[in-house]
């Protein structure tokens, strides 16, 4: 039986390596274009759509949004006259720095516990960081977990709960909560 199929096994890999199935990369990851994802409109959209502030981040050039979307946290917030457990909303967009790192960025209307949780369960508060101004509260995990930087942005349209996570070094972190927070909200009504 075996050599009844073994011709068929060596058709199918020399058909697959001729087509581009398949990849070797001996160097490590083999790294292709980083997907395009239009982060102003998503952004824009999600601001007429949520009833919080949202902000488009001024970036440095060489930094490119990759991924977007949105989510939802059960009981994520407390409704500040009735004290009620409500349903928050996450607006959520990947980066890529320009040193080829994965930072996330979500804007929230939850809770800061509810949040952090969200992003990565078994969190806890580290420290804080200044960011031109802004105090953000840091988080780390146990066990290799990206750590988590978080802010609540006042504004006359209301509070936003921004927190950043991803592979990147601190300064990565500080340009995307400075090219954030630095940012006035986008129109919220058309």
């Amino acid at each position: 039986m075996f050599w009844s199929i073994a011709p068929l096994v060596v058709a199918c890999i020399v058909l697959a390596g001729v087509v581009g199935m398949c990849s070797f990369s001996p160097g490590g990851i083999n790294r292709g274009p980083v997907p395009s994802y239009d982060a102003s409109s998503a952004l824009r959209a999600d601001a007429l759509t949520f009833g919080f502030p949202i902000r488009l981040p001024l970036l440095p050039q060489g930094w490119q949004a990759n991924s977007g979307g949105r989510g939802g946290i059960p009981d994520g917030r407390t409704d500040p006259s009735t004290h009620q457990r409500l349903h928050a909303v996450t607006s959520i967009v990947g980066y890529i720095s320009t040193a080829g790192e994965y930072l996330s960025l979500t804007q929230s209307n939850a809770d800061e516990a509810k949040l952090v949780g969200s992003i990565h369960s078994s969190m806890y508060p580290s420290g804080t960081v200044d960011v031109d101004g802004t105090r953000w509260i840091t988080y780390q995990g146990d066990g290799g977990v990206e750590p988590v930087w978080t802010t609540r942005l006042n504004n006359p349209a209301g509070p936003a709960q921004i927190a950043i996570t991803g592979a990147g070094s601190a300064d990565e972190f500080r340009t995307l909560a400075a090219a954030t927070q630095s940012q006035p909200p986008l129109p919220a009504h058309r």
